[in-house]
């Protein structure tokens, strides 16, 4: 809230956003969010409407994630277990995390995309990294699917839609320092802590904090998506590499098109972003949570 107020007061330059729990370091999104709960809880003091808020939250992104992987005609049986997580209760209720309202934005983006709205999956999408940029993670995916579930003249206009977006959601920040905003907000060259690791914690604080370990994520993160990409997500295209590639040069007919349109199923698209963000979150150095950056962080 701190870090809100700063903004609600005029602040624009991103690098001078501070509070107690350090800098400002999501996007402008988040900003915008907890400035509607500032006015919302008067400046987060109010923690019991926040938690009714979150709680409501959670019902909706939960009844959408049910709608997801029904979508997929998942078995009957799995739907009982998305709600027995007591960590995603303490993000929602106790928490109040920004990766709630990330996640709400991820699965409506799926949702859409199951639904073939590709503009609305776009935008939802878009705004979701807005929120955190931890939604990259879903990004080989998302690539994926709009390759093959549109063509190529229309994927890559939802790519223009979602480079928009990130523009337009950045754009009060940009006139006073363009280079503060993009360097506090998807800052890719920072070093995760070694307390904060869940993933990799049993390989010592030396070896984490080494850059040899560091390079060794990311060919092991670049070779698990190139397996994915080239074994399972290229199937609906039924072409092999250098016919893909062809493609984005020289456009099938319309009716060899369709077909691969076709091809990109509701279940499709949701094991897709799933399996890319569990590929890039398995093979990151930083914390399975977020830092202290969050309604209640800001009130202890």
């Amino acid at each position: 809230m701190a870090q809100v107020s700063l903004y609600l007061h005029g602040e624009r330059d991103y690098s001078k956003i501070e509070g107690p729990t350090g800098p400002l370091v999501y996007p402008a999104g988040h900003v915008y969010i907890y400035s509607a709960l500032y006015y919302l809880t008067s400046g987060g003091k109010n923690i019991l409407l926040a938690q009714g808020l979150f709680a409501g939250l959670y019902l909706g992104v939960l009844s959408l994630v049910m709608a997801c992987y029904r979508m997929c005609r998942a078995p009957p049986y799995l739907f009982p277990l998305l709600i027995l997580s007591k960590r995603l209760h303490s993000i929602y209720m106790l928490r109040l995390f920004n990766d709630c309202f990330a996640v709400a934005a991820l699965f409506i983006s799926i949702y859409a995309y199951q639904r073939r709205i590709w503009t609305l999956g776009s935008i939802a999408y878009s705004w979701g990294v807005g929120i955190k940029m931890s939604l990259l993670l879903a990004l080989p995916g998302v690539v994926m699917i709009l390759g093959q579930g549109l063509p190529i003249n229309r994927a890559l206009r939802n790519v223009a839609i979602m480079l928009q977006m990130q523009t337009l959601l950045a754009f009060p920040f940009l006139p006073t320092n363009a280079k503060g905003y993009l360097h506090r907000a998807f800052e890719f060259s920072r070093q995760f802590l070694f307390k904060w690791t869940v993933n990799w914690r049993f390989v010592g604080e030396e070896t984490f904090l080494s850059k040899e370990f560091s390079q060794a994520l990311i060919l092991m993160n670049v070779g698990l998506l190139a397996v994915f990409a080239l074994t399972r997500w290229i199937r609906p295209s039924e072409l092999s590499v250098p016919g893909l590639v062809q493609r984005v040069f020289r456009p099938l007919p319309a009716k060899m098109e369709q077909e691969i349109s076709l091809r990109v199923t509701p279940k499709f698209v949701m094991t897709t972003i799933l399996c890319s963000i569990t590929i890039v979150w398995a093979t990151q150095e930083g914390p399975s949570t977020p830092s202290p950056g969050n309604l209640v962080g800001n009130q202890e």
